[in-house]
């Protein structure tokens, strides 16, 4: 059985430790015993490097952490730089790379007394929804390990949901936090584009990139955000606005609020198990708010395309940079040229090759007009539609995703599947406003399905109050996986 005290929340475990209840060592020694169990004995590989065991850790615990994290363990997304410790986006490209800096999300949660305690696996520069495009091997749900966790940021949601981290961070291109919080049983949000620096996160897609965090709770989720939001001067698209406290209307309800229901048109595209969750959500919101209505987003059906024009064509731009030469697969070569194509093509892993090709032909010159431009304007009439939208309702509600995890393999071989699983959660980002994936069920088979709540740019208030109402009134938070050779003892 998994060492239960790792599956507590971060409000939960700081009154424990303020409370003289119990030490952060406990803590680090209850995900140590997960890590045993799932890492070691079950294999789920949700890090790429894990620092349970490390006794430097162990050593900084001996004297209580002060801020408000208290020592709390936490894993880091292996693409947000940490100081000291390798930060290879899960690709060989990169591999050897140890930043000389932290990240501002690093210094942030370091600042409040978070203890990082691993470096989480993740498709290979952010770009997968599966979590199997790592150089490192794919990571499995603990819910069912013959599925996938989602991605791209699948190993840090699988640490927390097997209670081996109290909380993860992870990055959101295009629903990289969102969908593996969905898939996990988690709480995951993409903040506002800007609420929180991208100082020391690896770039993939710069005017999409958010960093996120993938918690138990809406509490949880709330107070982490609280921690890593804010103006940063060396993140030139960081916002000034001012962040406020997200738990003020917290527990405030939905009376109050006009909730918009996403009419997807989707038809048979999104799973029967998923469409049924959907009707009980409707019935739940239109028992509580103060107006409950359908929203149609026209654009919507253009947003997979125009994302994945975008977000290859940035991506195309930002890994030029990397040749393999300090650091990476380097060889000898007499020629330039060979030896960058010779780095790059055993450097990069095939999803990442993919999509640099396709980002650098859409910017090629005669398609560029025909697909980057284009792609673009798409982008900005779909801002202009929701900023509509959220003239008549403060929150829209959605499936985080339209299908539940699916198997290992199962869908790598097809990219345009694989990406279809993207397609409620490409609104936002390319919008760049904020959206969290909240518990909203199970299957029949006991596979997670995520609710998602968008709110408008900058009121991620909002959206913890709405789903705070809806988490208050179902025990989904609650509930973990079962480690499979519990389940086969069991029968």
């Amino acid at each position: 059985m998994s060492d239960e005290l790792a599956f507590k929340t971060v409000h939960e475990l700081w009154d424990m430790i303020f409370d003289e209840y119990i030490h952060p060592k406990d803590i680090l020694e209850s995900c140590r015993k997960n890590h045993e169990l799932w890492e070691k004995e079950i294999g789920i590989n949700a890090f790429r490097e894990a620092y349970h065991n490390d006794a430097r850790i162990t050593a900084e615990l001996d004297f209580l952490p002060s801020g408000f994290l208290a020592g709390l363990p936490f894993a880091h997304k292996d693409n947000i730089s940490v100081k000291g410790r390798g930060t290879y986006c899960c690709s060989k490209i990169l591999e050897g790379y140890i930043p000389p800096y932290d990240a501002e999300a690093t210094e942030k949660l370091l600042a409040a007394g978070g203890t990082i305690i691993g470096r989480s696996n993740m498709d290979e520069f952010a770009m997968g929804s599966s979590t199997e495009h790592s150089a490192y091997g794919p990571t499995k749900n603990p819910w069912d390990i013959k599925r996938v966790p989602g991605g791209s940021s699948g190993g840090s949601a699988a640490a927390v949901a097997s209670g081996q981290a109290i909380f993860a961070t992870g990055s959101d291109t295009g629903g990289s936090v969102r969908q593996p919080a969905s898939f996990c049983n988690l709480v995951g949000l993409r903040p506002t584009y800007g609420r929180i620096s991208r100082f020391g996160l690896v770039a993939f897609a710069s005017s999409l990139d958010q960093v996120g965090p993938i918690c138990r709770d809406i509490r949880d989720c709330a107070m982490v955000f609280s921690i890593l939001a804010g103006h940063d001067e060396r993140d030139s698209t960081s916002a000034t606005s001012m962040v406020g406290d997200p738990l003020e209307t917290f527990e405030d309800g939905l009376s109050g609020l006009r909730i918009g229901f996403l009419e997807d048109g989707l038809g048979d595209l999104v799973d029967s198990e998923i469409r049924t969750e959907m009707d009980e959500w409707l019935t739940f919101f239109r028992s509580k708010a103060k107006v409950v209505k359908p929203v149609q987003l026209d654009t919507m059906k253009y947003a997979l395309s125009s994302y994945y024009i975008i977000a290859p064509s940035e991506a195309s731009s930002n890994l030029a940079r990397f040749d393999g030469i300090r650091y990476g697969p380097c060889g000898e070569f007499d020629d330039l040229l060979k030896l960058y194509k010779t780095n790059r093509a055993h450097g990069f892993g095939p999803e990442v090759s993919r999509r640099i090709m396709i980002g650098t032909f859409a910017l090629s010159s005669g398609y560029y007009d025909a697909y980057y431009l284009r792609a673009q304007k798409i982008r900005t009439r779909l801002r202009a539609e929701i900023d509509e939208l959220f003239r008549d309702v403060d929150v829209i509600i959605s499936p985080s995703s339209p299908v539940l995890p699916f198997e290992l393999g199962a869908k790598v071989d097809d990219p345009l599947e694989m990406y279809a699983s993207d397609y409620f959660q490409l609104p936002q980002a390319l919008a760049g406003i904020p959206a969290i994936s909240i518990q909203g069920g199970f299957s029949r088979d006991g596979l997670p399905i995520g609710l998602q709540i968008w709110g408008r740019p900058f009121d991620e208030a909002t959206i913890f109050q709405a789903g705070r109402a809806f988490e208050r009134e179902h025990d989904y938070a609650g509930r973990i996986p079962v480690p499979p050779s519990t389940e086969r003892g069991a029968s």
